[in-house]
């Protein structure tokens, strides 16, 4: 007796590769309309992939995952892909089936549900350090991030968060950087790292409501968004933008930049943002012996705190470990057993259990 060949139908394929998600998107390549026509002959399988933009840069992730998703199927011999790219009338319909409408609005409770804006009164104070630990501290909680890096000017997180793989462009929405599953979109990922950024206020403001609502942020627990420093277009850009968003105020001891940060703070409460709390970075360092040495002053975080009548929520110690690991791409907070990470994941669950209770 002969056993009798397997008998593979188009649905059987087409189950098999339901299970295969787009890299960037997080969809099915079924759910998308990137699957196209579809042939078997004698155990082997020819599909062809429909890639939303020509040189789609994880086009091999694709092809190892649909390869591997369609070898599972029984009597498969040989599997041949043939990749095309969409049309763009078909990238049109992809973008509808994105965002479930063709105007759909990116601030509502089922798709972003907290936006927490970090500020400060001056540069230097470590606030962009603060948004790259805090996103990989409620990331390790078990929330879904996202960053904005508002500082058109003095980007910085695609380094300090080590990204390596670029924002991909559908039609008008950008489909953000993917750095340990926090989505990422900065000005850094648009003009060269050492090229200067010359904008007036109609440009910074078109620039940010890109980076808000052409976005493909899906859904998230977590948006922060990392402003410029002082008071300027961009944060009156983000306010006119959102509808509900919280302020993080990041300052040093030093009274005078806790001065600072007081007129980012009555200008944020003015512009309808709720200001969250204060974090107090380089607030001291551990000495050899084991003593807490001041280095920057004391008072000024709290004193900061009082005046715009909220909590400090941290203080952060001055530690080369975090200035380090922010060099080489890699937070303290996405390393394993790594002492500084505690005081951000306080800060995190902080956060995460007073906007719980609002």
């Amino acid at each position: 007796m002969f056993k009798q060949k397997p008998q593979i139908n188009k649905d059987d394929i087409l189950r098999a590769l339901k299970s295969v998600n787009d890299p960037e998107l997080h969809r099915s390549i079924v759910d998308l309309g990137m699957v196209g026509q579809i042939e078997e002959k004698d155990g082997k399988v020819k599909v062809t992939i429909k890639l939303t933009v020509p040189g789609c840069p994880l086009k091999h992730k694709i092809q190892e995952d649909v390869t591997a998703a369609l070898s599972k199927i029984e009597g498969i011999t040989e599997v041949d892909l043939e990749f095309s790219h969409m049309t763009p009338e078909e990238r049109t319909a992809l973008t509808g089936k994105m965002t479930g409408q063709a105007q759909s609005p990116l601030f509502d409770d089922a798709k972003v549900r907290h936006i927490i804006a970090v500020a400060s009164g001056k540069g230097g104070v470590g606030k962009s350090t603060v948004t790259a630990n805090l996103a990989y501290a409620l990331k390790n909680a078990g929330h879904s991030v996202g960053i904005i890096d508002a500082d058109i000017y003095g980007f910085s997180i695609p380094r300090m968060m080590g990204v390596r793989t670029l924002p991909t462009v559908i039609d008008e929405t950008i489909i953000p950087a993917i750095k340990d599953g926090i989505k990422i979109i900065s000005m850094g990922f648009f003009v060269e790292e050492d090229q200067a950024v010359i904008w007036r206020g109609p440009l910074l403001h078109k620039a940010i409501v890109q980076f808000l609502t052409q976005t493909f942020w899906d859904k998230l627990d977590y948006l922060l968004i990392d402003l410029p420093p002082g008071t300027g277009d961009v944060t009156l850009s983000i306010s006119q933008t959102v509808k509900e968003s919280q302020l993080l105020v990041v300052t040093t001891p030093q009274p005078a930049a806790s001065n600072v940060a007081q007129r980012v703070g009555e200008l944020a409460r003015k512009a309808n943002f709720r200001i969250l709390g204060v974090v107090e970075n380089m607030s001291y360092f551990i000495a050899p012996d084991g003593s807490y040495q001041y280095i920057f002053g004391s008072g000024g975080g709290q004193e900061l705190a009082d005046k715009l009548g909220c909590q400090l929520l941290c203080q952060i110690p001055l530690d080369t470990s975090i200035r380090e690991a922010g060099d080489l791409g890699n937070p303290v907070t996405s390393l394993k057993a790594n002492q500084s990470a505690k005081v951000f994941e306080m800060l995190a669950e902080k956060i995460n259990k007073g906007l719980a209770e609002k």
